[in-house]
């Protein structure tokens, strides 16, 4: 379950908030409740966002942002994907995926953006998309030149600031969900000891492998 509590439809106090509650669960539903909206989700992003009516309000005005932006939306979601699978958030690169989907793109080019760097399905101007979704997310912003140029020879500067405001949301948003774990990243964490089994005498790991 989320790590805040998500908030119950009769204590929203907050139309917009309400408004999308009506929207994506029904409005009969208590979503903090009843979980499951019409995109087959569980919701909780909404419930628990809606703690701090400022914030979520400011969260959906960048989704229309986004939605309005000038830059090919395949382009867009290619970087939004990328950057979620790249922060490790199943939920934004599993819904992004959907959204390529849904403009076209083919499954064989969806499956290989895990794997980008040796896939020869991608433009070029894609693979620069990819590579700036890295260097966005895994680099720290540290862009090389050489995808800068690319994307340069494409893209209209406010289509370059737009695809660096997008993608860097939604390293945000993963980076959120992972945290409070929202929707898909409401999962355990991975890395944890294993412990050795029941009889087995505990040694000195460093000796034995230095074979003493």
């Amino acid at each position: 379950m989320p790590r805040l509590p998500e908030v119950p439809r009769a204590d929203v106090t907050d139309d917009k908030i309400l408004f999308f509650y009506d929207r994506l669960f029904g409005p009969d539903k208590d979503p903090a409740v009843d979980h499951g909206t019409i995109h087959g989700t569980p919701g909780d992003w909404w419930t628990v966002f809606a703690q701090s009516p400022d914030v979520f309000r400011h969260a959906v005005r960048g989704f229309a942002l986004y939605r309005n932006s000038t830059i090919d939306p395949l382009l867009r979601e290619l970087g939004q994907g990328r950057a979620g699978y790249a922060r490790g958030s199943q939920f934004v690169f599993s819904q992004h995926c959907k959204q390529m989907r849904s403009l076209g793109m083919p499954e064989n080019k969806i499956a290989a953006i895990p794997a980008w760097q040796v896939s020869d399905l991608f433009t070029p101007l894609e693979r620069a998309v990819l590579a700036y979704a890295d260097a966005l997310v895994l680099d720290g912003g540290r862009v090389p030149d050489g995808v800068f140029d690319v994307l340069t020879e494409h893209l209209t500067p406010d289509q370059i600031l737009q695809l660096t405001y997008i993608t860097a949301l939604y390293d945000m948003h993963a980076t959120m969900c992972k945290a409070l774990r929202l929707e898909f990243d409401d999962v355990p964490e991975r890395i944890t000891e294993v412990q050795i089994p029941e009889g087995v005498e505990v040694a000195d790991l460093s000796a034995d492998l230095a074979g003493e």
